[in-house]
């Protein structure tokens, strides 16, 4: 009986998470309909260090973490994970090489296609990772537990409120409607629902992968931001807009991840 309690709160908890990312997403609407180089540099630079942080303080401190409890190696599955996080998205490179050059589209929209790849799959983890705590809190019958679970959810949820705007800023300022953008930036936070239920009905199965499947989407995230983002970032070499996006979406994502804890 517990098990349909637990994927009711999962669905509850990566539920608010899943509409954070899609309010984030929905500041697209905001946005003057003036779009320009430099504006577009410094979306793709908060994008970056939006996802410099997330990797760091969402994936791969809570990857050791995870590892700890688990009593192995922390280093192995954190190292493991985020090396082949970078080794899936070069591959991706390297077999579809439309995603590195398309004459029929924006050279720039490359990267925030994998930008948006990136977040999605980053997503995943985080809402298997609610799944788990909620899982675990509902089996073990202890409250603090269970309040643990859900502040959880609650500051991942908060933290996914920038992640929705880093995908729709972008995506708009290199040539997408803004609904078409926002639409975008909400669909990549649906997989967190969807993680959450599906940890709860494997909750024994999935409990040793989760250091491996938060570390490999740091090491995603990591290598499209230096690979595309950063770049594309700085190409205005005559300002510093594009540095300034980093450290914005770098500052505001860390103090909302030590802040929720």
């Amino acid at each position: 009986m517990y098990i349909w309690y637990s994927c009711l709160l999962a669905l509850a908890g990566t539920g608010f998470t899943y509409a954070m990312t899609t309010l984030g997403a929905a500041t697209v609407f905001l946005l003057t309909t003036m779009k320009s180089e430099k504006t577009q540099h410094l979306f793709l630079g908060f994008a970056s260090g939006v996802m410099m942080a997330a990797s760091v303080w969402s994936l791969l401190l809570p990857a050791i973490e995870q590892a700890e409890k688990l009593g192995i190696l922390t280093w192995i599955p954190t190292a493991g994970g985020f090396l082949l996080g970078g080794v899936f998205f070069y591959v991706l490179d390297i077999t579809f090489p439309h995603l590195n050059a398309d004459h029929n589209r924006p050279k720039s929209l490359k990267g925030t296609t994998k930008l948006l790849a990136a977040i999605t799959l980053h997503n995943i983890p985080e809402g298997m990772a609610v799944g788990l705590a909620l899982a675990l809190a509902t089996e073990s019958g202890n409250q603090s537990e269970l309040l643990a679970a859900i502040a959880l959810a609650v500051g991942i949820g908060v933290q996914n409120f920038p992640e929705g705007a880093a995908i729709s800023f972008p995506l708009y300022q290199e040539g997408m409607t803004k609904k078409k953008a926002f639409w975008y930036g909400s669909l990549s936070g649906i997989v967190e629902p969807i993680g959450g239920v599906i940890t709860v009905l494997l909750a024994g199965a999935i409990k040793g992968l989760m250091p491996w499947l938060l570390s490999f989407a740091a090491g995603a995230m990591i290598y499209v931001v230096v690979d595309e983002l950063i770049p594309d970032a700085q190409k205005d070499r005559s300002t510093n807009i594009g540095t300034m996006g980093v450290m914005a979406g770098f500052l505001i994502m860390m103090v909302l991840d030590v802040a929720l804890g």
